[in-house]
């Protein structure tokens, strides 16, 4: 039972990897030298070419790293390596919390060490080439140490509570470690953005003057009780714009980029922020964090089920029974579960944009909001041709021309 289990991980690893590669490929075949008519107005020929190079880049190194990915896991499995790694902590202590915690610690400490020089060539000079990259070896490097100190801070407190909760509770477990993790999510959704972010950007009010009386004046409009208005200055890594809604009820606050600002007019910036606006009024922050939620507690029953199990601790060679053996072959196990509900999750996720690009288009007026995007677009090097399949699984936001059609039948 034990080898048909591994045999079954080889499996899904290895058809992960294929269809990630089969939807690159596809992905490719839309490339194109020449300027697409659908796209004439939007990109002119030079900058569609540089768009399409950008595409091709990160496509091979995309490549190259799953493929170097894919070869250290096998060979990880195949050699035996997490057994090894659980010898090696037994060997220093029989705590399940403290064995948990040195096991995952090691795990992710090499797992990022290993992909730090990938992470280098990216961001100094893939992004670099592209005219991207604002970020400094000194940010990156405290980026990478804050990193390292909130995963042993929040990660490591989380698994050990729910490692002293299954302890604790035995067959009540998932309930427990269930209401335990909503709590946490629900406390990250409303604090995420007073807690962490300052913790690697600067975030200040938007000052008074224009565009923050065109704001309120529109969320007084449309009867949205809007405080917090902040700019993060998003250019201390990256020339890429974006703006975002977080929080709940008292904690809610839109933060805009400080390159979105640099780019965009008041009209533009007022749509953008009425799509936001939209996924509140829609609700869409709210039933986004309670199918997390649901996902959670649907994954934490299923893992309940098979906890203690020898077979999942044996399955990757370990010698006796232990919370972080049967956890990490489960976590590779519900590799196809994940995979379907973040299919799902993505099908949600484009009908709620649209939904709020119809919000902004209704309560204040498309035409900005389409200019709003095709700015983005074309400043981010957007791939706005990609493959259907490619989208299907990927795409969390649809892609930009589907939204200016949806847009232009909107009337403002």
């Amino acid at each position: 039972m034990e080898q048909l289990v591994f045999n079954i991980i080889i499996v899904i690893i290895i058809f992960d990897y294929l269809l990630e590669r089969l939807l690159d490929y596809l992905n490719g075949t839309r490339r194109s030298n020449d300027l697409p008519a659908e796209l004439a107005g939007i990109y002119d020929a030079e900058k569609y070419r540089e768009s399409q190079e950008y595409d091709k880049v990160k496509s091979r190194f995309s490549f190259f790293t799953s493929t170097l990915s894919l070869i250290v896991m096998l060979a990880i499995l195949f050699f035996g390596v997490f057994a090894w790694l659980d010898d090696f902590v037994r060997g220093y202590t029989q705590n399940p919390i403290l064995m948990a915690l040195l096991f995952f610690g090691i795990l992710g400490f090499a797992a990022d060490i290993l992909s730090t020089p990938l992470s280098i060539y990216s961001t100094f000079v893939i992004e670099e080439k592209f005219g991207f990259n604002k970020t400094t070896p000194r940010t990156f490097i405290l980026d990478k140490l804050k990193g390292w100190l909130l995963a042993a801070i929040i990660g490591g407190g989380l698994m050990a509570l729910i490692i002293w909760i299954y302890e604790s509770t035995g067959e009540w477990f998932w309930l427990i470690a269930w209401g335990v993790i909503s709590g946490f999510t629900i406390f990250m959704t409303m604090f995420y953005s007073n807690i962490i972010v300052p913790l690697f950007n600067k975030q200040e009010p938007l000052e008074d003057g224009s565009l923050r009386s065109k704001i309120e004046a529109f969320a007084m409009q449309v009867g949205f009780k809007l405080q917090n208005i902040f700019v993060m200055d998003g250019s201390k890594r990256s020339t890429k714009a974006n703006a975002y809604f977080t929080g709940l009820g008292a904690k809610k606050r839109i933060v805009l980029f400080d390159t979105l600002i640099k780019d965009h007019t008041d009209e533009e910036l007022v749509s953008v922020l009425a799509h936001e606006i939209g996924h509140y009024k829609k609700k869409h922050t709210l039933t986004g964090t309670i199918l997390s939620i649901v996902q959670m507690g649907i994954m934490l029953y299923i893992l309940s089920l098979f906890l203690g199990d020898p077979v999942l601790s044996g399955a990757l060679g370990a010698k006796e029974i232990s919370f972080h053996m049967s956890i990490l072959t489960f976590g590779l196990l519900y590799g196809p579960i994940s995979l379907v509900l973040g299919l799902i999750m993505n099908v949600i996720s484009r009908k709620n944009e649209f939904a709020a690009d119809r919000y902004a288009g209704e309560n204040y007026s498309s035409k900005p909001l389409q200019d709003a995007l095709k700015k983005l677009s074309v400043n981010h090097l957007s791939n706005l041709r990609p493959h259907p399949a490619y989208v299907f699984f990927y795409y969390s936001h649809p892609p930009l021309l589907e939204r200016l059609r949806s847009l232009d039948k909107v009337q403002s």
